[in-house]
């Protein structure tokens, strides 16, 4: 049961890092004259699914 929380967390771990890293790209694409507004919703849409991600794991870990 141990290793499976462990391992859950490194997956919360993992995720949360994957979810921060378009924050950036995100960011520059805004601030860009000429924004690409698919691209900026492919973000937004991949960052919520990951924030999904956590909270479903986060919800498994107690």
């Amino acid at each position: 049961m141990e290793a499976q929380a462990l391992t859950l967390h490194a997956g919360i771990r993992e995720l949360g890092n994957r979810h921060r890293q378009p924050d950036e790209t995100i960011r520059a694409e805004m601030i860009h004259p000429s924004v690409d507004s698919l691209q900026l919703r492919s973000l937004k849409q991949r960052k919520l699914r990951l924030k999904e991600e956590i909270t479903s794991l986060e919800a498994r870990t107690g």
